[in-house]
């Protein structure tokens, strides 16, 4: 029977602060919770065995007083991960945490099948989350050296491109910007794809021929140039500026013939083979298509693979 003391000195219940996969705002929770009196932990997949819904590196931030954010496996097992933590972060001690297959836990079972190992680390030094939300701010690439024997975590160079792996007897959760999506076009398809893009959860510059604010420098290895127009002349100062750059994706829109056009004018500008086969046209993961909803959905899901396959190379 509970006593009146052991209810309330019960351990908080673990609830969903919200819902995000957002690793920006999952480091952001864990170091703001950290800042306050309830105290807060990361937690990080580190060992797949089997298959697994996340990959290596995906994140939890779990606060003292029960509220969590972000996922580790497919939504089934973070209020279980949650309570852990928040045993870990009243006793100050990191732990490891295994589920699913060789599991201590027989309860929880991975739809997948599989087993995953979590490292629960108690923040105690705010400062590496930090400049890692500083360095994610300036759109630099950053990683986390996390350390279970010291139980330390640092702020280290990113040298991998994969988010998780291992170096040594450290793990490295390596960061990137969000993102950037860059729209050049006009219209109904510069609407629909931007608001797509939106919905994503892509950083979006929607840019029409009025636009000339537009900086080369607002190119980095983690955005994607779209171009939309059905104008030759309006789109090459954004081919050129993409080229001169080094973005992830360049996409534009028209057909085959078109890029012949296209290409042949850049050509005669002094770019070469190799520059415009880094151009993809026509745009988009499947075509042709005739409306401007059913492009959108076609160009934001190339870039989103073209991301996802670049953040894994």
């Amino acid at each position: 029977m509970l006593t009146s003391f052991s209810v309330l000195h019960a351990p908080p219940i673990p609830y969903c602060a919200f819902m995000t996969d957002d690793p920006e705002a999952i480091v952001n929770y864990a170091a703001d919770g950290a800042e306050t009196k309830f105290g807060s932990a990361l937690v990080t997949l580190v060992e797949i065995r089997g298959g697994a819904a996340r990959a290596l590196g995906a994140q939890m931030a779990v606060r003292g007083d029960g509220g969590y954010c972000g996922y580790v496996s497919g939504g089934c097992t973070e209020a279980a991960v949650a309570a852990e933590a928040i045993a870990a972060i009243a006793k100050g001690m990191d732990r490891y945490l295994r589920l699913g297959e060789g599991s201590e836990f027989f309860d929880i079972i991975l739809p997948c099948g599989g087993g995953i190992t979590l490292a629960i680390h108690v923040v105690k030094n705010v400062k590496p989350l930090r400049q890692i939300l500083s360095a994610l701010e300036k759109r630099k690439r950053i990683a986390l050296r996390y350390d279970s024997g010291t139980q330390m975590i640092s702020a280290v160079k990113s040298q991998e491109k994969a988010p998780g792996t291992w170096s040594g007897t450290s793990f490295l959760r390596s960061y990137k910007p969000n993102l950037r999506l860059v729209i050049c076009g006009r219209g109904i398809e510069l609407a629909t794809t931007s608001r797509i893009g939106l919905a994503s959860e892509f950083e979006v510059l929607s840019l029409d021929e009025a636009s000339c604010d537009f900086e080369a420098g607002t190119i980095d290895n983690d955005t994607a140039i779209v171009l939309l127009y059905h104008d030759l002349d309006h789109e090459l100062p954004w081919l050129k500026a993409a080229l001169d750059s080094k973005p992830f994706y360049i996409g534009a829109l028209g057909s085959k013939r078109t890029h012949e056009r296209r290409c042949a004018a850049l050509w005669a500008l002094g770019f070469t083979q190799a520059q415009t086969d880094r151009i993809k046209a026509p745009i988009g993961m499947f075509g042709p298509t005739r409306d401007a909803n059913a492009l959108a959905l076609s160009v934001v899901a190339d870039v989103a693979e073209a991301y996802s396959l670049q953040r894994l190379a």
